[in-house]
């Protein structure tokens, strides 16, 4: 007797997507687009706090929500976020790339700020996924910010583009998930594909560098002007 098949098979589904929008009181020559990303079990509330803390009022600040939800433990009520886990990470990418782009367009209408002044920002997870978005999309971010996060592992032989954006990557000495063995060769394995790379190593671990807003703004003033 012949054994089973088993078939995998895939089909696509509309979902819901969220993101919060922190507008200043007034739209300036100098205002960006900033698109923030939280890390792996965070939220959108806590990734746009920390991101206007770094890096002021004055820009439009849209936080964005991962799409997968999980309860953060057992009896618990809370609920965390996450961008990719290693299974159909094709699909993940995929839909991280649709979300910021649904959101650059949305926001560009909204308030007439060019993809010039856009800044991809995010913290730990997405890290590698803002670099693949800036890498397939070039023309869409003008920066990108990376903290305590990764590099793409297929960064150097991947289907991707030359990338136009400028790229700040802050690393940390003490970073349990991304250490400095690995860190440290960030800076070179980016430029590869991207001219303008700049890369510190802060102390302290795996948190969200929130003292390094004076040289976050030194970058953006050299970008931006």
């Amino acid at each position: 007797m012949a054994s089973e098949a088993i078939e995998h098979r895939t089909f696509s589904v509309r979902m819901d997507c969220h993101y919060l929008v922190h507008a200043p009181q007034e739209i300036t020559p100098s205002t960006l687009v900033v698109a923030t990303l939280h890390g792996f079990g965070q939220n959108p509330e806590m990734m746009l706090r920390l991101t206007e803390a770094l890096l002021g009022p004055q820009h439009v600040i849209a936080a964005l929500q991962a799409p997968s939800q999980f309860y953060l433990a057992q009896q618990s009520n809370e609920v965390g976020y996450c961008w990719a886990t290693h299974k159909h990470s094709e699909s993940s990418v995929r839909m991280h790339h649709e979300i910021l782009l649904h959101v650059f367009e949305e926001v560009e209408r909204q308030w007439s700020i060019p993809a010039a002044r856009r800044l991809l920002v995010g913290f730990s997870q997405p890290v590698g996924m803002n670099y693949r978005f800036a890498a397939t999309h070039p023309e869409a971010v003008r920066g990108v910010l990376g903290l305590c996060g990764g590099v793409p592992k297929n960064w150097e032989e991947g289907p991707y583009k030359k990338v136009s954006a400028a790229l700040l990557h802050i690393a940390r000495t003490e970073d349990e998930f991304y250490p400095p063995s690995t860190t440290e060769r960030y800076a070179e394995r980016l430029r590869i594909r991207a001219d303008d790379v700049e890369f510190h190593m802060l102390e302290g671990g795996h948190r969200f560098p929130s003292k390094a807003g004076p040289l976050v703004e030194g970058w953006m003033r050299r970008v931006w002007g």
